[in-house]
């Protein structure tokens, strides 16, 4: 094959993989096209700061923004912790028990949330005898532990061996070592996983049908049902009301929005960790 030819493969396959990208991305353009267009006009500060309203009637999503926070809040504090000592010792302690734990974390990680869901309704839901918000921080902490288990690992084996070997060779312990210059170094990558984890769960909607169920009412007790951004859509695009609809798209764009914010702030996380090495 002479150079011609080689030269009109080339732009051949690149037209294609062009091609290719274009058929993935322009879908999800449309999509958010249809989010912007159908949701910006309804978002404003009685919006965001009100209740809903009436059947059929326009509202507010206050409720929903206040119960997602509080929702995360309770998977971050179940998922972090656990996460980040696991992701440690998987990590550092390569033996079969690692190897068995970070196979469980891929198999939680490649289950579908309706059944996660599930299992947060047989494992907190019956028990206490009626939805929540803990059940459902629960759930979505189940979720967020593989991928910040993960995050963490890769976090880890990416730090230098020189740096360790330094620390040791100062006469720094496993543990000072590990505390004091394995985590510092890592701790970019673990924020950056642990940002991508909280904007996943943040927009799950199955896990929180059989746990958090929803409410119409601010509340702060994490024993009481609680609404959420990814229920809202839900139960206003299925109803018959011209109104809910508007603002269903209207919360699925302020959904975006900020899952679209840690998302980029966890990229940047990701951009500054990669410059200290």
């Amino acid at each position: 094959m002479n150079v011609k030819t080689r030269n009109i493969v080339d732009k051949v396959m690149q037209g294609v993989v062009i091609l290719l990208v274009g058929t993935v991305f322009l879908p999800l353009v449309y999509i958010l096209y249809v989010v912007v267009k159908n949701g910006i006009g309804v978002i404003n500060w009685h919006f965001l700061t009100s209740l809903p309203g009436s059947p059929g009637e326009e509202g507010g999503i206050l409720n929903s923004i206040i119960g997602t926070v509080l929702l995360v809040v309770i998977a971050s504090i179940i998922s972090i912790p656990l996460g980040i000592l696991s992701g440690i010792f998987i990590a550092e302690q390569r033996n079969s028990l690692g190897d068995i734990l970070s196979s469980i974390a891929g198999a939680i990680q490649g289950t579908p949330s309706i059944v996660i869901g599930i299992l947060g309704y047989l494992w907190v839901v019956k028990p206490m005898g009626h939805f929540s918000a803990l059940s459902g921080g629960v759930a979505l902490s189940i979720m967020m532990l593989p991928m910040v288990i993960k995050a963490t690992e890769e976090a880890l084996l990416l730090v230098p061996r020189d740096i360790i070997e330094a620390s040791y060779a100062l006469g720094a312990g496993y543990a000072k070592t590990m505390i004091k210059v394995v985590i510092p170094s890592a701790m970019h990558g673990i924020i950056s996983g642990v940002l991508l984890a909280i904007s996943r769960v943040a927009g799950e909607t199955a896990p929180l049908l059989f746990t958090a169920f929803g409410n119409p009412f601010i509340n702060f007790n994490i024993l009481k049902p609680v609404d959420a951004l990814p229920l809202l859509i839900f139960n206003y695009s299925m109803s018959p009301y011209d109104a809910w609809h508007k603002m269903a798209f209207g919360a699925a764009l302020v959904l975006i929005i900020v899952v679209l914010g840690i998302n980029l702030i966890a990229k940047e996380f990701v951009q500054k960790w990669k410059m200290q090495f």
